[in-house]
Order: C-alpha cells, then structure tokens, then sequence
C-alpha cells in the first residue's frame, strides 16, 4: 500500500492505495483512491508533450492551510497516457510518499 501525507500535516492522508501506476517516479493513484475532499482546483496547467495538459489541486485543510499546487492529474490524457487519465500524482517536495 501506497500512502501519501501533507509535508508537516502527518496525519493528513491525501491518498491510499496498493493499485498506484508508477511513470517517471511518480506514483499515479487511482482517482477512487485519492480523498477530493482536501482538494480544490487550482488554476495552474501544464502541458506534457506525450501525456497532455495537466491540471493541478490545492490541498485544502480544515485548519484554513493551503497549499497550492500540491498534485496534478490529466483530465484528457492523451493516446500513450490514457491509462493515467484523471489519476492523481504528488508532489515530493510537498508531501510524503511512504
């Protein structure tokens, strides 16, 4: 089982899951894994030239905490990454991959 916290919030699970995908180091969770409920969307996107344009969440504590940017998912994967499509990875730097 996979497991991802909020860097200083040990307590705060964002996301569980022993079905992760694991593409470029990161582990990708299924979007049924992950707990929305700490999440709100954040304005930032990227573009990734073979997997699409990535949209990103802010994690949203109940304590009023925010941290911006803290994951992204591709909502539109494109043809060699659909099997991540809507699957959430982490930030490192941010959180605490175990």
């Amino acid at each position: 089982m996979v497991k991802v916290t909020l860097n200083g919030h040990p307590e705060v699970v964002l996301a569980e899951s022993d079905k992760t995908i694991v593409i470029e180091g990161n582990h990708y969770f299924p979007p049924d894994s992950v707990h929305k409920s700490l999440f709100k969307e954040s304005s930032t996107s990227t573009r990734c030239p073979w997997k699409g344009q990535a949209s990103y969440y802010n994690a949203a504590l109940s304590d009023g905490t925010t941290v911006p940017d803290v994951a992204w998912y591709y909502p539109n994967a494109l043809e060699a990454a659909k099997n991540i499509k809507d699957y959430v990875a982490f930030y490192k730097t941010k959180t605490t991959i175990v």
